[in-house]
């Protein structure tokens, strides 16, 4: 049996700041074949608004556990890119924005049909959804540079694809730096064809250091509040996989490429 019942248990609340919460899930106990330990959502309090960034798996209710932290406050939902470790619980929210490149992922319904064998018992819960995470109710489209502001503080998106086509990354006019999924400890997932556009990303968001050195940085896998060493050791790696390339391994799951580089991990397709 899992020791996981309901949504209390299963989401890890980290009050991090005092308008900044981190909501956490636990991607290897869904399926360690992923290679990823957390899923890392965020939830920014302003005076007058909020805003979710990121929806999760899907696998047990996420709006009572935002509800009760944003109470009477008005909640804004963006998704950082449209994989479904993201928009999972998307559906239980009137309206989520995303970057337009992605807006069409959202209408439809995502097959999960692939966590059917995993080793873990709990996947057995998305047999109530059939294995499908159901469509987004309303697909709001962000764009490059828009200001979402939240009262007291404003964040600002900031278009870096590479691990996907509208990927995003959200700057707060308080020194937070939401990367999703374009940078992270762990495990990487790129397309090998787009090494060029990610390293492009990488160097739009190292850029942002030349004004202010005290962003913080937020990703959406393991950990988090870390520093810019993760943006050059990221950079450094990509350019390197090349030299490592004999030293791959094949993972039929994934149906991908994996290096280890001794700091990160990339899984490459």
């Amino acid at each position: 049996m899992s020791e996981y019942s309901n949504s209390e248990q299963w989401f890890e609340v980290i009050k991090s700041k005092e308008y900044l919460y981190v909501i956490r899930e636990r991607l290897d106990e869904i399926d360690p074949r992923f290679y990823t330990t957390y899923i890392n959502l965020y939830l920014i309090v302003g005076s007058h608004s909020a805003l979710l960034i990121d929806t999760g798996c899907g696998l047990f209710p996420l709006k009572p556990i935002i509800t009760d932290l944003v109470l009477d406050k008005e909640l804004k939902v963006i998704n950082t890119h449209s994989h479904f470790d993201h928009i999972g619980g998307n559906h239980e929210f009137d309206e989520v924005y995303i970057h337009y490149e992605e807006m069409k992922s959202l209408s439809t319904s995502f097959d999960i049909t692939f966590l059917q064998d995993s080793p873990k018992e709990i996947v057995k819960r998305y047999e109530n959804i059939n294995f499908t995470i159901p469509p987004t109710n309303e697909i709001k489209s962000l764009k490059n540079e828009e200001i979402i502001d939240l009262g007291d503080f404003t964040v600002k998106v900031i278009h870096t694809p590479g691990h996907s086509s509208g990927s995003i990354s959200l700057l707060t006019n308080k020194n937070e730096l939401f990367t999703g999924d374009t940078a992270h400890y762990g495990m990487m997932y790129l397309e090998k064809k787009d090494f060029p556009i990610i390293l492009s990303s990488i160097s739009k968001l190292l850029e942002l250091y030349h004004d202010n050195e005290d962003i913080e940085l937020y990703p959406s896998h393991e950990e988090f509040a870390v520093d810019k060493k993760l943006l050059v050791v990221l950079c450094n790696g990509i350019k390197n996989i090349e030299n490592l390339w004999e030293t791959r391994i094949r993972d039929n799951f994934l149906e991908a490429w994996i290096i280890d580089d001794g700091n990160l991990k990339y899984a490459i397709f």
